[in-house]
């Protein structure tokens, strides 16, 4: 094993800071769990001996490793009871480790050292988060995730597929991936929070899943429960914010360049959407919404999926269109899409600018067309949803931000447009 000679003074003290840190945790738990042998001088003696070790050669660091797993396993076979377990033993032979890896990377020793310190101090609130706090619901919601990201999207190939070219698998599952990822946080979020801001943190976080149905849900709430007029107008134009957010994760993903293109736009826009909700929810108190429990989704695994699906086949219909018809034709279905799915409708603009089909200039005008398209598809469902009053509100509301969005990209400097 390599060893860093020039530093052996900092090498060394690293381990044995690693050491100290280590057995000072255990050295507090001896009085209450007698099991535990292996205490602060145990610990840092196991540290200074991996790194005594490591500074001699690997073959020796290697004995030294077998000893210290050997007296571990001594130890636990002396003090093991029905319900014991082997942190204690496994945590000295980390001291080890540690103290071999100190003399190799001492900054990553001292980093995991603690890193360690905290597990074992956290046993207690590890051990009630895992039994009492999170269900199995949520840890088979937050498996399906993890193996959509870790194991589904390295699988899938990173280049144009399908017809013209229009697909990129890896890219249409990263969005997949997101949007579980928003919903998963929201689901985290509400449980943790609760209801205490009741309609508005709901809305917000509804919004990530489908804006068009937050502004339809709030809606039916406002004609139900009228004295909720007023926060569910606030709700929902969070909700719309939400929904906004989302362009920052599909353009990273599709066409990061485009980004700071648009970025004035859809910032006076969010800003016109958060002076609504200040205003829509000023007299908005407390109320009884509810949280999730442990045993709600945390995401729609179909909903996710569906996106992709709706994603796809727009990038398709839109490649197919620009081929045959030219940009335009593309743009034009990108609008209708944006009626129903804003996210579907950016991605295509986006792989638009990306493969030069249109110039940052269209792109920019073409983002502000689609957040005006999408607004003015809410306003009618907030009218049918809601009523006169509350789509009147709405419409007001998300109108103004379409035009804030048109301001800011007409007064945009004229360096963005090259």
């Amino acid at each position: 094993m390599p060893v860093a000679a020039d530093l052996p003074l900092l090498s060394l003290t690293t381990a044995l800071g690693a050491g100290l840190l280590i057995g000072l945790m255990y050295e507090r738990r001896k009085e209450d769990d007698p099991a535990i042998v292996a205490g602060l001088r145990t610990h840092t003696l196991a540290a200074l001996a991996g790194a005594v070790a490591a500074w001699i050669g690997l073959p020796v660091f290697v004995a030294a490793l077998l000893l210290t797993g050997t007296f571990a396993a001594l130890s636990y076979l002396r003090t093991s009871q029905t319900d014991a377990g082997v942190t204690a033993e496994v945590a000295l032979l980390c001291s080890a480790l540690l103290g071999g890896l100190a003399m190799r990377e001492p900054g990553a020793a001292g980093m995991l050292a603690v890193l360690v310190a905290i597990l074992i101090r956290a046993k207690a609130r590890l051990h009630h988060f895992s039994r009492e706090v999170i269900s199995d619901r949520e840890i088979a919601d937050g498996l399906v995730l993890l193996a959509f990201a870790l194991i589904v999207l390295p699988l899938l190939p990173d280049a144009p597929v399908g017809p013209y070219g229009a697909l990129n698998l890896a890219t249409v599952w990263t969005l997949v991936v997101l949007v579980m990822a928003v919903g998963a946080l929201g689901h985290v979020a509400l449980r943790v929070i609760g209801s205490r801001w009741g309609l508005l943190l709901s809305g917000f976080l509804s919004g990530y899943v489908s804006s068009t149905a937050a502004t339809a849900g709030f809606g039916q709430r406002a004609r139900a429960e009228p004295a909720q007029l007023a926060a569910a107008t606030g709700a929902t134009m969070l909700a719309n914010l939400a929904s906004l957010s989302l362009f920052v994760p599909v353009l990273l993903a599709v066409a990061p360049a485009l980004l700071p293109v648009v970025a004035m736009p859809l910032l006076a826009a969010g800003v016109v959407l958060v002076a609504g909700a200040l205003l829509g929810v000023r007299r908005n108190g407390h109320n009884g919404t509810p949280p999730p429990t442990a045993e709600t989704r945390m995401f729609r695994i179909g909903q996710a999926i569906g996106l992709a699906l709706l994603i796809a086949a727009v990038l398709v219909v839109s490649h197919a269109a620009a081929h045959w018809l030219g940009p335009g034709a593309a743009l034009a279905t990108a609008f209708l899409t944006a009626l129903a799915e804003l996210q579907a409708a950016s991605a295509t603009v986006a792989t638009l600018f990306r493969d030069g089909t249109i110039d940052a200039r269209q792109a920019q005008w073409a983002v502000v067309g689609l957040v005006a398209a999408s607004s003015l598809a809410k306003s009618v469902v907030a009218f049918a949803s809601g009523g006169r009053a509350y789509g009147i509100r709405i419409a007001i509301g998300l109108l103004a931000a379409s035009a804030a969005a048109a301001v800011a990209a007409a007064l945009l400097p004229t360096a963005f447009h090259s």
